[in-house]
């Protein structure tokens, strides 16, 4: 039975930091290309980040520079920095996997088979 679990979200003020992780249980996850994905009531779920089976790592222009996707192995989580959060970062956060997503495809909420339920985080100003 495949789960994965987010955590550490919450209230933060313009400028903190958070970390979010998604620890994986029935995968492996570096046999998967992991992604963090965000969804705002009544909009589409947006691509935040992902990290490849390699360690490389993609990131929408809205975050790049700020946020920090990486990998612990040993623990089975991958793990989102979010630095310098402005407003419009708040969002439920969806941790996602997959085994065969490649290229633009990291970036399409449909190429990920597995779901976590999602964690809360509100920026306020």
């Amino acid at each position: 039975q495949v789960q994965l679990l987010e955590s550490g979200g919450g209230l933060g003020q313009a400028g903190d930091s958070l970390r979010l992780s998604c620890t994986a249980s029935g995968l492996t996850c570096s046999w998967y290309v992991m992604g963090w994905f965000r969804q705002i009531p009544g909009k589409e779920r947006d691509f935040v980040a992902a990290i490849s089976q390699s360690g490389g790592s993609t990131y929408a222009d809205s975050v790049r520079g700020r946020f920090t996707i990486s990998r612990d192995n040993p623990k089975n989580t991958v793990h989102l920095q979010l630095n310098s959060l402005k407003p419009e970062d708040t969002a439920v956060y969806y941790c996602a996997a997959d085994s065969d997503a490649y290229g633009l495809a990291v970036m399409r909420h449909v190429s990920y088979h597995y779901w976590g339920q999602g964690t809360q985080v509100a920026v306020s100003s």
